[in-house]
């Protein structure tokens, strides 16, 4: 049986083992609040606020965030996997490790969004707007990426073996030598040694 959870007010709280299952949360306020070792799966969120709030060790598994704002939200070691974001915004958003594998962020504006060591395969970032981020050391192996804006985006560290160089914009990207090699060769360059 479903169950419907409207207008929790969670600001400021510090929550810690919360456990969901199946549950859709409207106009949820966790503006502010701090999560620890919670685990949430196949749960629905709308016009969720979740503006500086900070999640250490949460899980949202298959989870489905619509209308969030995740406005200086910080996630540190958290597992997001399977889960997806539908016209939300994520200005400042911080993402240290986790687990974020086959998330779902076509077309979001993570222009000033920073992830560190992040696990993204299979991420679908078709037409994300990564111009101006960060995304260091971080495992983006099989993730889409068709039409991804990547302008001036720190990627040193990272995996960019799915890179198709002629499917984004990568004007500016900052990348270390070997990146660099990787998407030269993607481009068909034969690169030698001098």
């Amino acid at each position: 049986m479903a169950t419907t959870i409207a207008g929790a007010n969670w600001e400021g709280q510090r929550l810690e083992g919360l456990s969901h299952a199946g549950v859709t949360f409207t106009d949820a306020d966790l503006t502010e609040a701090e999560l620890s070792g919670s685990h949430f799966s196949d749960c629905i969120f709308q016009r969720a606020q979740f503006n500086c709030s900070r999640h250490t060790d949460v899980a949202f598994v298959n989870c489905t965030f619509v209308n969030c704002n995740f406005f200086e939200a910080r996630f540190v070691d958290c597992k997001l996997t399977g889960s997806k974001f539908e016209r939300c915004s994520f200005d400042l958003l911080d993402v240290q490790g986790g687990n974020w594998s086959h998330v779902a962020l076509v077309s979001a504006d993570l222009r000033r969004a920073k992830f560190a060591a992040c696990r993204l395969r299979e991420a679908d970032l078709t037409k994300v707007r990564l111009d101006g981020a960060s995304v260091r050391d971080s495992d983006l192996s099989g993730a889409w990426l068709g039409g991804a804006q990547l302008a001036k985006c720190d990627l040193r560290g990272s995996d960019l073996s799915a890179f198709e160089p002629l499917t984004m914009d990568l004007n500016g990207a900052i990348m270390d030598f070997q990146q660099a090699i990787q998407i030269a060769t993607a481009l068909g360059i034969d690169v030698h040694p001098e």
